[in-house]
């Protein structure tokens, strides 16, 4: 074990090689496929590309979900794979929206195993219901890429969306008909696949800005569109107006400032859920009231950021994925918006990874245990409705992982014996805040020392389960299957939960 500067002890990664090789080492001898000088070779359709790059029973190929529920590119590989014949398939998404026609490979045995850092839609009943012949693996964000570059998770192709293309084969998001900002999801399938091509629909002569090098591209193909770029925003990326929410909101940014966070140059995320937004408002508040300047915000960015950035409040924004038009706007315009790679930033055994540098984490969460762990992948009927994303990689990084959320959503309550599954372990949890109450982990003596005595209404977290079952009772528990159907891996590699089907 060891400890983090506030005192927190963590459990050290595994190490992911053995011998003599370390893993900066093995992860840099990755060799593009194609000459060094050779130009990657352009085709017009992707019925082609299947046929020059042989795609047959038991490869796997990756995607990434940057054009999130607006994306293309996926369905129209999906058809292709149909229409081939093609089976045994490896898919290995970084996440999967409802809109994405998955469910007929399944059906017909096209795919057997299924990689994956969130999932949702109606492809969640067709697992549980035991139609897919392999398993569904839930990864982390940082722990997909950890797979990818140590050699665990091996893609034959991936097909990578890109909104703009050179005739030398580099890739940008920033711009184009369907500009969707940073591709960082996609920088490990791109060093790392042994075959890489880009799908696009705008190429130009050159490009002065890139994050798709050309010298690990082997192929571009010229589609009429890869996707829609309004299907990146969502309803959960906007701020709640929820008086709950807004409640909740307030007492976190308040117990922040109590504890000191909120402090020149410190550094922040949030997640994109409305109240998680609504807390970065009222930090950013505190920020101007207060003349802070903090040093990044990082994550998935959304336009509440950029205003952030816009109006001096943090000198950067590291930026793993665009959550609006308004982030992508600023990351083609901005250059203290940054892109960065999914390795970057959440990675545990890259270097040195954005978010061990996180001083505070704000999350959600569908439940939690008394024992403070945390699941965002399933609902409590079993159903898979996410997965961990950045959860676990921010929540293990950062100084103070906050968790907001109500004490009951449609009278279910928050607070249980037990999750259903771990998404987060609560050894990395540290604060639960509600409209109730405010819960903090055991384990974080400091924290408790530093709020005793305060205005906050801090109650241990079994008497928050227990309030809210006075008001709504007891819920009976819904039992799952006995067949496994998938696993979580937590994002050093271990499996830390397993997805059972229905009962």
């Amino acid at each position: 074990m060891m400890n983090n500067s506030l005192g927190r002890k963590v459990s050290h990664p595994k190490p992911p090689f053995s011998g003599s090789e370390s893993y900066r080492d093995k992860q840099r001898t990755r060799i593009p496929t194609k000459s060094q000088n050779a130009q990657p070779q352009f085709v017009t359709s992707l019925d082609r590309a299947f046929d020059l790059l042989h795609i047959r029973d038991h490869m796997t190929l990756s995607f990434h979900h940057h054009l999130r529920s607006g994306d293309f590119l996926i369905n129209q590989v999906a058809e292709l794979l149909i229409q081939k014949g093609i089976s045994a398939i490896h898919l290995a998404p970084s996440s999967i929206f409802p809109q994405y026609l998955l469910g007929p490979l399944i059906d017909k045995g096209i795919v057997h195993h299924l990689y994956t850092s969130y999932l949702n839609g109606p492809l969640s009943q067709q697992i549980r219901s035991q139609k897919l012949k392999g398993d569904l693996i839930m990864q982390t964000h940082g722990g997909r890429a950890r797979a990818i570059e140590s050699g665990e998770l091996q893609i034959d192709v991936a097909f990578l969306s890109c909104p703009v293309v050179d005739r030398q084969g580099n890739g940008s998001g920033a711009f184009g008909k369907s500009a969707c900002g940073t591709l960082g999801y996609a920088l490990s399938d791109m060093y790392y696949a042994k075959k890489v091509v880009l799908v696009t629909d705008t190429i130009v002569d050159r490009l002065d800005r890139f994050q798709f090098e050309g010298r690990y591209v082997d192929m571009v193909v010229q589609v009429p569109s890869i996707g829609d770029p309004k299907g990146i925003v969502s309803g959960t990326t906007r701020i709640t107006r929820d008086p709950i929410g807004l409640k909740i909101a307030t007492q976190t940014a308040r117990i922040l400032d109590h504890l000191g966070v909120i402090k020149e140059g410190f550094s922040m995320q949030t997640g994109a859920g409305g109240t998680s937004l609504a807390t970065a408002d009222q930090i950013r508040q505190l920020m101007l009231t207060q003349q802070v300047r903090g040093s990044f915000a990082s994550g998935g960015i959304t336009r509440h950021y950029v205003d952030m950035l816009k109006q001096g409040l943090f000198s950067k924004l590291y930026d793993v994925q665009c959550f609006d038009l308004q982030a992508v706007e600023s990351y083609h315009q901005n250059e203290n918006h940054i892109g960065i790679s999914a390795s970057k930033y959440g990675n545990p055994f890259e270097d040195h990874p954005i978010v061990n540098d996180l001083d505070v984490v704000i999350l959600g969460a569908t439940e939690i245990d008394i024992d403070f762990n945390v699941n965002v992948t399933t609902d409590s009927f079993g159903n898979i409705i996410g997965g961990s994303g950045g959860h676990a990689d921010t929540a293990y990084g950062a100084k103070i992982t906050v968790i907001t959320s109500p004490l009951a959503r449609a009278r279910i309550p928050l607070i249980k014996e037990h999750v259903r599954t771990i998404t987060t372990p609560g050894e990395n949890i540290d604060i639960l805040v509600t409209e109730r109450g405010i819960a903090i982990n055991p384990r974080r003596a400091d924290l408790i020392d530093k709020l005793a005595g305060s205005p906050f209404n801090i109650r241990p977290i079994k008497d928050l389960m227990d309030l809210q079952h006075q008001i709504s009772g007891i819920p009976h528990e819904i039992l799952d299957g006995n067949h496994p159907v998938g696993y979580v891996e937590y994002r050093d590699g271990t499996i830390i939960d397993t997805l059972y089907c229905s009962r």
